[in-house]
């Protein structure tokens, strides 16, 4: 499949996307069931920080969850949580949570929209939502939830050359999913440039998979 071209990729062609979704498909929407507690709503936030001149070069804002994390520890994920009684909309619980995980102040973020809700093995309702978000943002990572906190361009998610599928069978039921292994260059105290690998996977990759989809889809006509 071809990648999703440049063009797709820069903030006005994202809010004129959202602004006149395409009639579309998610290709994942959940995955097999690991737990038997009932579902919980929850929200992410997809963070597309728009750098590079006139943010020509969109990269996505991703955590490593802390190892000590009772649910999906250490994996990479979108900053997220769930939904609390006291937050308005969804909208408002994917801006809190990624305030309280790395100090991203919603002032920096610019909602365009939502993805439909997916749905985890750990019964989490997921509903990702889509800010742009300006480069002049500082983080401050709580270390209770959060380990790292990378960049990764938002080209090389959109391109499915860079998606892989993985499929096993456990307990009886055939489980598949999607990863997209991304390697950081990244510069120590030291000045010695270091690979970091990052290994998207999961539901995160999945949420990934269906932005894909969307941004692919045949205009509404």
């Amino acid at each position: 499949m071809p990648a999703v071209p440049t063009a797709f990729l820069q903030p006005d062609a994202l809010k004129a996307r959202f602004a006149q979704p395409p009639v579309w498909q998610p290709e994942v929407v959940r995955e097999n069931f690991t737990s038997e507690r009932p579902p919980a709503q929850a929200a992410v936030l997809v963070p597309i920080v728009m750098r590079g001149p006139q943010a020509s070069m969109p990269t996505v804002l991703l955590t490593r969850r802390a190892a000590h994390m009772k649910t999906h520890s250490g994996q990479i994920a979108f900053p997220g949580g769930k939904v609390d009684p006291e937050d308005a909309n969804i909208q408002a619980t994917a801006l809190r949570e990624a305030e309280e995980e790395v100090g991203l102040a919603g002032r920096h973020v610019q909602v365009i929209g939502e993805l439909p809700i997916y749905i985890t093995g750990t019964s989490f309702w997921v509903t990702p939502v889509i800010g742009l978000v300006s480069p002049d943002f500082e983080l401050r990572p709580n270390p209770d939830e959060v380990d790292d906190v990378f960049e990764v361009p938002l080209s090389f998610l959109m391109n499915p050359a860079n998606h892989r599928r993985h499929a096993m069978d456990w307990q009886g039921s055939r489980r598949q999913w999607f990863s997209m292994p991304y390697q950081e260059q990244r510069t120590s105290a030291q000045g010695h440039v270091e690979a970091v690998e990052h290994f998207i996977w999961g539901a995160t990759a999945g949420m990934l998979r269906n932005f894909y989809r969307f941004l692919m889809a045949s205009p509404s006509t």
